[in-house]
């Protein structure tokens, strides 16, 4: 006999259910960014080094909230490819992620398969409920700072 607040968790547990939707908007955009070459993590990896020009991985961590060795990872095929390089910092124990030209051409390549992909999560949610999701979505990222 499962216990009542175990059969809550499919439709209670914040986690789960953030990382479902998470998984379908990531498919969602992989579909579409599928002729660019690239995937929607990778191109949001992209999209951050083009803004932050240069950056040490563990601020790019930070930024993007994600653990510094999932980061590494992530950026391996990236960097195999060309798209971005990964070079010794001033302090050799720091190392510094940037956009190669390679990397900033796949970026605008994917940049417009990108904006059809928003297009059609804003327009199934609908702009209030997007406006909402966002605004959610930034106040749950808060709770990160009140831990």
């Amino acid at each position: 006999m499962q216990d009542q607040s175990i059969k809550t968790v499919a439709t209670d547990c914040t986690c789960l259910n953030l990382r479902k939707a998470s998984r379908v908007v990531t498919q969602l955009f992989d579909q579409v960014l599928q002729p660019s070459g690239v995937l929607a993590n990778q191109f949001a990896l992209l999209a951050a080094l083009s803004l932050a020009e240069s950056v040490s991985i563990t601020r790019l961590a930070q930024e993007l909230v994600m653990d510094r060795t999932t980061l590494t990872r992530n950026l391996k095929p990236l960097e195999r490819d060309g798209l971005i390089c990964i070079e010794p910092g001033q302090d050799q124990r720091v190392r510094v992620v940037s956009l190669t030209e390679k990397g900033q051409a796949a970026l605008v390549k994917a940049l417009p398969l990108w904006k059809q992909a928003q297009t059609k999560v804003t327009e199934e949610l609908g702009q209030d409920r997007w406006q909402a999701l966002l605004s959610n979505l930034s106040d749950t990222v808060s709770l990160l700072r009140e831990i």
